[in-house]
């Protein structure tokens, strides 16, 4: 097995990254590019140049999703934030949504909110104090195909192939879940 190519997935990336890094990792015009948070910059590092990497790979692909959401209060009121991150930098147009499974009650439903042209694309959607919509104990997850396009695109960046939004149960459950408290 090659530690790089111009296929998608985590194979293609070398071992002695670590699952983080390996997120941070994207496909672009150079070749597989990590970007890193170095004080208030993030600094952008090609590990291995491939020329047009990103078209070889055809359409951007979710690699994993992220709760930013860090405690989810009930009577405090809360916003439900998660980032879907690609494969590769996507392009979003109109309003695309990220749907919240809740166990116990009607699922959530997440607004685009930032990300555009970035491997990164930011969901959220603010819960008022003492809602209806939660209860303490309800458990809050990330199902298959969360995504919804309402509507929008989601592109790869610079060009017009459509990128692939569906994903697989396996990638909402390595987000984990989060649990209402009172």
């Amino acid at each position: 097995m090659a530690l790089w190519g111009h296929k998608d997935g985590t194979e293609n990336k070398p071992n002695w990254l670590s699952t983080a890094e390996k997120e941070k990792t994207q496909a672009t015009a150079s070749g597989w590019e990590l970007s890193t948070v170095v004080g208030s910059r993030t600094r952008k590092e090609v590990l291995v140049s491939i020329n047009g990497l990103n078209t070889l790979l055809a359409s951007a692909n979710i690699t994993s999703f992220l709760w930013t959401t860090t405690t989810v209060d009930k009577s405090e009121g809360f916003t439900l934030a998660l980032t879907a991150t690609f494969n590769e930098a996507v392009d979003v147009t109109g309003s695309p949504t990220f749907t919240v499974v809740n166990d116990q009650r009607a699922d959530h439903v997440l607004t685009y909110l930032s990300g555009s042209g970035s491997n990164e694309i930011k969901f959220a959607l603010g819960i008022a104090a003492a809602n209806a919509a939660t209860n303490a104990g309800d458990v809050l997850s990330v199902g298959a195909n969360p995504i919804a396009l309402n509507g929008g695109t989601i592109k790869d960046a610079g060009t017009s192939v459509v990128s692939t939004i569906t994903s697989v149960a396996s990638i909402g459950t390595a987000a984990g879940t989060k649990t209402v408290v009172a």
